[in-house]
């Protein structure tokens, strides 16, 4: 299936949950979009972290010294899939290595060990933060799941992205379309 002009540049953005979701994983989530294709979309839920796992335990794991810079940052819960499956978003300063994605100027995402490496170094990206699991899409299922309002979308902003009040990311992300969540509505329509 062509990708559909109408959702070329959701690359970068975020999507933030409509009320209503439908699925309890995704209520209130802000999704950052790091990819889409042909063969689908992928992305990472910036706004829920894994309960009880912090990334100098995921370092301890990956058999990597934690640094200053670790203690006690919270790991994201980025999606039902694949949760054992690690991944740093992080501020376009970072070049990193051929596993890194360059999202866009502002935003990449890597997900090899020399990140986590250099994190704990002192040497990584100025902003990051680290997830388990990505939120995925099949093709075609995240344009029905727009026409279907599940999903606004708006521009990312590093702002909302890697600050680590988790809480008010939503809410956030919302109004900056302008809208209040609390005049939005479980239900939609289709003009």
């Amino acid at each position: 299936m062509p990708k559909t002009t109408q959702y070329n540049d959701l690359v970068g953005k975020l999507l933030v949950a409509m009320p209503g979701m439908g699925d309890p994983r995704f209520e209130n989530s802000v999704v950052f979009l790091c990819a889409y294709s042909d063969e689908g979309a992928m992305g990472l839920i910036v706004n829920k972290t894994v309960p009880d796992i912090k990334l100098d335990d995921v370092l301890d794991q990956l058999e990597i010294v934690p640094g200053q810079g670790s203690t006690g940052i919270g790991v994201h819960f980025g999606g039902p899939v694949e949760g054992g499956r690690g991944f740093v978003l992080h501020s376009g300063d970072y070049a990193g290595s051929a596993g890194t994605l360059a999202v866009d100027q502002s935003f990449g995402m890597t997900a090899t060990k020399d990140i986590l490496e250099d994190i704990a170094k002192g040497a990584g990206p100025e902003q990051s933060l680290t997830a388990l699991g990505y939120a995925g899409w099949g093709p075609g299922q995240l344009e029905e799941e727009l026409q279907d309002n599940a999903w606004l979308t708006v521009d990312a902003d590093a702002a909302i992205v890697f600050d680590p009040d988790n809480a008010s990311k939503w809410s956030r992300a919302l109004s900056k379309l302008g809208i209040d969540p609390s005049h939005l509505s479980a239900g939609g329509g289709r003009a």
